[in-house]
Order: C-alpha cells, then structure tokens, then sequence
C-alpha cells in the first residue's frame, strides 16, 4: 500500500514513475526503502532545478528577443543587432538542450549535473558576453570590449556540453 507523504511540498506519489525506471530499480535494492527514498528525492530536486533554469533562460530569451526586434531595431547598427540576435538564437537553442537534461536526470550521473552545467555557463558567459558587446555602443561603455574573449569561452562549454550529453547519452543505453 502507498502512503502519500509531504515532501517539501511534493507528494511521494508523484515518484511512482521514477520508480518504474527499470535501470532505477536495477541498481537498487527493493529491501532499502532509505536509499530508494533518497535516490528519488535527489532525482526530483536535480530534475526541479534543471526544468527552472531552462524556464528562466527560456523567458529570459523571449524578453531578449522581443527587446531587440521592439526596441532596440532602432537604436542599434546592423551589425550589432545582428550580435544581439546570435546570442538570442544561442540561448534557445540551449535552453532546450537543458530541458533534455531532465529527462536524463533520473540515471544521476556525474555527466548529466557537468552538463547542465556547462550548458548554464555558456549561456552565461556566451550569450550574456554577446548582450554586452550589441549595447557596448548605445550605453557607450567602452569596457566592454575588454570581455570579448568570454565570448569564445562560452562557446567552448557549449561545444563540452554537447560532447557530455552525448557521452552521458551512450553510457546510460537510453532508448
């Protein structure tokens, strides 16, 4: 019989699908209810964190997006919209390679949490770096320059990012 049970504001009951995990229940055994129970509340705290960070760099991509063809189409050159825009499209386009992330969450593995972060420091540094130089100009701060090599930094770790997510994808067998 399952009880349901508070857990942080979440309900055990909510976990009988993680329990169905056949590499889940394979590597552990049935007769340890602790560490099943401790295994599954770190899956779904890894889960929660990576699903909110994807949303907030989600809206936060929106924003910027919708900023730059609003607002900013007017005050900025050509050239730097066209900065502005690459760093929007890079931020999508990893948002979604860390909502992938959850759903390689529930084997916890070392490569899955290097991975989110990688994809969240590219972005950072990335996308946040290109921001930056595309406004450099119209907030005439001429210290920005100075961070264009993050640029390439954060380009780096999304290139790593990807390369682990697909070593974590074939060292898990996922179907």
């Amino acid at each position: 019989m399952i009880k349901l049970i508070p857990i942080g504001g979440e309900w055990l009951i909510k976990l009988i699908e993680i329990i169905t995990c056949v590499n889940l229940i394979n590597s552990i055994q049935l007769n340890q209810p602790l560490t099943i129970f401790i295994t599954l509340r770190l899956i779904v705290l890894m889960k929660k964190k990576i699903i909110v960070t994807a949303s907030a760099f989600g809206a936060l991509a929106v924003i910027a997006g919708a900023f730059g063809a609003h607002t900013l189409q007017k005050s900025l050159s050509p050239k730097n919209l066209e900065v502005w825009q690459t760093a929007v499209q890079y931020q999508f386009y990893h948002v979604f390679a860390i909502l992938y992330l959850s759903k390689l969450a529930r084997y916890k593995t070392r490569l899955v949490n290097d991975c989110y972060y990688l994809f969240t420091f590219g972005i950072i540094f990335f996308s946040g770096s290109l921001y930056l130089l595309a406004c450099s100009e119209l907030l005439n701060w001429t210290w920005v320059s100075l961070i264009g090599p993050i640029t390439p930094f954060g380009g780096v770790l999304f290139i790593a990012g990807w390369i682990t997510l697909g070593i974590a994808a074939l060292k898990n067998n996922l179907n």
